[in-house]
């Protein structure tokens, strides 16, 4: 027979905290992954920890309509959003992928107020490695 341990407090008693720790951080990296259907802004400090993120699909853009630039504009002003209440100043911006949210991505980047260290084109460029897809027939 197992003994009920006594509770003292109750749940609803317990003062409310936030779980999710608030760190101060004066310098990230901002890393945007175009691709032709969707754009990921990932915010991370100078060591790679997530610090927030944002997609086209979760500002509630649904199918074709999440490869616009005006998308990528909605998830980058959304990501952005968050790191500015954390203190973030300076950003070293990292853009990678042939979609239409690139420059649309580093407007609302640059209209943000951040200052940007610099912005890299770190697209992966095949030496020719694998062989293509057949051509697509519409």
């Amino acid at each position: 027979m197992a003994k009920s341990i006594p509770r003292t407090g109750s749940r609803r008693n317990d003062p409310i905290v936030s779980r999710k720790n608030i760190r101060r951080i004066s310098k990230g990296v901002i890393h945007v992954q175009a691709s032709f259907n969707n754009t990921i802004v990932t915010i991370t400090d100078v060591r790679g920890r997530v610090i927030s993120w944002a997609s086209a699909g979760t500002c509630g853009f649904k199918g074709t309509r999440r490869g616009t630039p005006f998308a990528a504009q909605t998830a980058a002003g959304k990501a952005i959003r968050t790191i500015i209440d954390q203190g973030m100043q300076r950003a070293e911006v990292m853009i990678k992928g042939p979609g239409l949210g690139r420059d649309a991505a580093l407007r609302a980047i640059r209209r943000s107020g951040i200052l940007l260290s610099f912005v890299r084109d770190v697209t992966p460029m095949p030496h020719n490695g694998c062989r293509p897809p057949k051509k697509r027939r519409v």
